[in-house]
C-alpha cells in the first residue's frame, strides 16, 4: 500500500480551546448527554454553593428548577467576587466560569463532593444555553450574563443588598443535551444525602414546573449520620430501634474526621451506606473495612469477656457480623485518595487503621455501658456463626 495517501502533518491537527473543547465532546466531561450528565451539571454547581455555606459554618442552599427548563441556586455562604484576590491567589467567579484552565474548584475536608466528581463551574457555564451569576457582597449586588460558555458583558452593579452569598442560575443546552429535564427525585435524594452529612446545612428543592403547582422538599439534620441511621432503618418497615449507636472523631493520622452510626435492627440484611467528603463512596474502600474491622474486634472483645467465644474459639469476621446491622460511616480528608476509573472507592492504609480503631473503642464502651443490650446483640451474632 502506497503511503502518500496517508500523509498527515500539522495542517490535519485540529486545536480546539476553551468552550469549544468541552461542547465537541460533552460526554467525556459530565459523563453522558443524558439525565445523568444533566444532573452532574446541577451537583456541581450545588457542590460549590454548600461549600461556600459550609465555610461560613452553615448556612442555607436553596435549589429551584424553573418553569422555562432552568435550574437556579442560591446561597447564602461566602461569596466569591467575580475578580477574586489581586495578589491571583484566589480565583474569581468570572475566572472560574470562563477559563478551562482555571479547572475544578479544590479538593479537601471542607469542600463538599455532590457529584459523580467535580469539572467546576466553567465546563457547567459552556454547556449551557445560557448562564447568569450574581454575588452579594460588600452591600452592592452585581451580575453577569453568559451564553455557552462567553461572557457578554462586563460583570455589573445592579443594586444594594443586606445579604451575602451567591445566585447561579442556568439552563442546559438543548442543542447538547438529549432531556433538558431532571428528575426532581433523583435531586431530592442526593441533596438529602449530603444534608445528612453536614453540619449545619439546610438545602431545599422546589419544582415550578408542575402544572399542579409547585412542590418543595427541605433538609435539615441537627443529628446528621444519628439520623441517617435512623431514616434508613425506618425505610425497612422496621420499628424504630432507640439504640443508635453515633460518635465523631478527627484523627491528625489521616488527616480527617470520620462520624459514624450504627444500629442492629430486626431485618436480616447489612445495610451500610459509606462517604468520602460527602461523595458516595459505592465500592466502599477503606473507611468500610476499617468499620468492619472495627465491629468485628469489638464483639469479639466483649464475647470473650464473657465466655461466649473461648480463646480457641475465632471470632466473627465482616461477613457474620452484618445481620442487622444498619450503618453509616462518613469520613472527611484533607487529601482524600480515591481509586478506580469511577472514583468509588477509597483508598489509604491510614484511613484502615484509624476507623478500625475508633470504631472498637467506642462500640466497645457502648457494650460496657449497656450490658443488657450489648448480650442480645453479641449472642445473637455468635449464634450466627455457630450456625456456619
Amino acid at each position: 500500500m502506497s503511503g502518500e495517501g496517508l500523509r498527515y502533518d500539522a495542517a490535519d491537527i485540529e486545536v480546539l480551546d476553551g468552550w469549544e473543547v468541552v461542547r465537541k465532546r460533552p460526554g467525556m466531561w459530565v459523563g453522558s448527554t443524558g439525565e445523568r450528565g444533566l444532573h452532574q451539571m446541577v451537583f456541581d454547581v450545588v457542590g460549590r454553593a454548600v461549600s461556600a455555606v459550609l465555610a461560613m459554618g452553615g448556612g442555607c442552599v436553596d435549589v429551584t428548577l424553573t418553569p422555562d427548563g432552568g435550574v437556579r441556586v442560591v446561597d447564602d455562604g461566602m461569596a466569591v467576587p467575580f475578580e477574586g484576590a489581586g495578589d491571583g491567589s484566589v480565583l474569581g467567579l468570572e475566572a472560574l466560569l470562563t477559563s478551562l484552565r482555571a479547572g475544578p474548584e479544590p479538593d479537601g475536608r471542607r469542600i463538599a463532593l455532590v457529584g459523580h466528581f467535580s469539572v467546576g463551574l466553567f465546563i457547567v457555564n459552556a454547556l449551557s444555553s445560557r448562564l447568569t451569576a450574581e454575588v452579594r457582597c460588600g452591600g452592592v449586588r452585581r451580575v453577569q450574563e453568559h451564553a455557552r460558555g462567553v461572557a457578554l458583558a462586563r460583570p455589573a452593579v445592579v443594586g444594594p443588598t443586606r445579604t451575602s452569598g451567591t445566585t447561579v442560575a442556568f439552563w442546559p443546552d438543548a442543542e447538547i443535551f438529549e432531556t433538558t429535564r431532571c428528575s426532581f427525585a433523583v435531586l431530592a435524594e442526593r441533596f438529602r444525602q449530603v444534608a445528612f452529612l453536614n453540619r449545619g446545612l439546610e438545602i431545599s428543592l422546589t419544582d415550578e414546573r408542575r402544572a399542579g403547582g409547585a412542590r418543595r422538599v427541605r433538609f435539615r439534620f441537627p443529628e446528621r449520620v444519628r439520623d441517617f441511621v435512623a431514616a434508613l432503618n425506618a425505610e425497612t418497615g422496621a420499628a424504630l430501634e432507640p439504640d443508635v449507636i453515633a460518635f465523631e472523631r478527627e484523627d491528625p493520622r489521616m488527616a480527617g474526621t470520620m462520624e459514624v452510626a450504627l444500629m442492629w435492627g430486626g431485618s436480616r440484611e447489612e445495610r451500610l451506606l459509606s462517604f468520602a467528603n460527602s461523595r458516595l463512596t459505592r465500592e466502599g474502600g477503606t473507611h468500610v473495612d476499617g468499620f468492619h474491622d472495627g465491629v468485628a474486634a469489638a464483639v469479639t472483645a466483649w464475647a470473650r469477656s464473657r465466655g461466649l467465644l473461648t480463646a480457641q474459639d475465632a471470632g466473627p469476621g465482616a461477613d457474620r457480623i452484618g445481620e442487622g446491622l444498619t450503618a453509616v460511616v462518613s469520613v472527611k480528608l484533607d487529601r482524600p485518595e480515591f481509586l478506580g476509573p469511577t472514583r468509588g472507592l477509597l483508598g489509604g492504609a491510614e484511613v484502615r487503621a484509624c476507623v478500625s480503631q475508633a470504631v472498637r473503642e467506642h462500640l466497645g464502651t457502648w457494650f460496657e455501658e449497656r450490658p443488657d443490650r450489648a448480650a442480645a446483640i453479641v449472642d445473637r451474632i455468635i449464634r450466627h456463626l455457630h450456625r456456619q
